[in-house]
């Protein structure tokens, strides 16, 4: 009997174990996590902005880093969950930056420059950085002086969709005192699931 029940908890283990992989965020070639809603587009930000607008979603920027810990926590922990995933998805054009990659982009005020030379001009310190656009950005703004919110490390489950959720409904825009961190909990009031996030 003991026996029995010992194996079959060495199989539950096994099986637990091999099932790991599967829920790990895939990485690319560029060692930066990727998932279906990220855009691979040429980083023209003002091309970008249009064909955002033109699916009716909001262009948003993701500053990632190759081995960055807290990237790895929101691709594992965060971003798959289906409420997330799919809320992103309906809403958000996606443009992946690395912090340290060279690849050109096109600034929203037309100035030509690398990943991380653009990280350097809109004052991206760490990762993940997440910097949501407006729909319409004056020809000479750049996109740091454009973003209507900026989302600076990794967060919970809860704190990620209230944010994608805030920008989404332009609450931003609201003339009341419900900034997003009021905003933030009183949905954390709402959910009432004992969490904090």
């Amino acid at each position: 009997m003991k026996g029995s029940i010992m194996i079959r908890m060495i199989l539950m283990a096994v099986t637990a174990m091999l099932a790991l992989p599967g829920w790990a965020a895939e990485l690319g070639d560029d060692g930066l996590h990727k998932t279906a809603w990220m855009r691979d587009t040429f980083k023209d930000l003002r091309e970008d902005l249009d064909e955002a607008n033109a699916e009716g979603k909001r262009l948003v920027l993701f500053f990632e880093q190759r081995g960055c810990v807290y990237c790895t926590q929101m691709h594992e922990e965060v971003f798959p969950r289906p409420e997330i995933s799919s809320y992103i998805s309906d809403n958000y054009f996606v443009v992946q930056l690395n912090l340290h990659g060279d690849t050109e982009v096109t600034d929203l005020d037309g100035e030509v420059l690398s990943e991380k030379a653009a990280a350097r001009k809109w004052r991206v310190l760490f990762t993940p950085t997440i910097l949501f656009l407006p729909e319409e950005v004056p020809t000479a703004e750049s996109a740091a002086d454009a973003a209507v919110a900026v989302m600076p490390g990794a967060f919970g489950p809860g704190t990620t969709l209230d944010m994608f959720t805030w920008v989404n409904e332009k609450r931003y825009t609201l003339e009341t005192d419900e900034d997003f961190q009021r905003y933030h909990a009183r949905r954390i009031q709402e959910r009432n699931n004992g969490s904090t996030d």
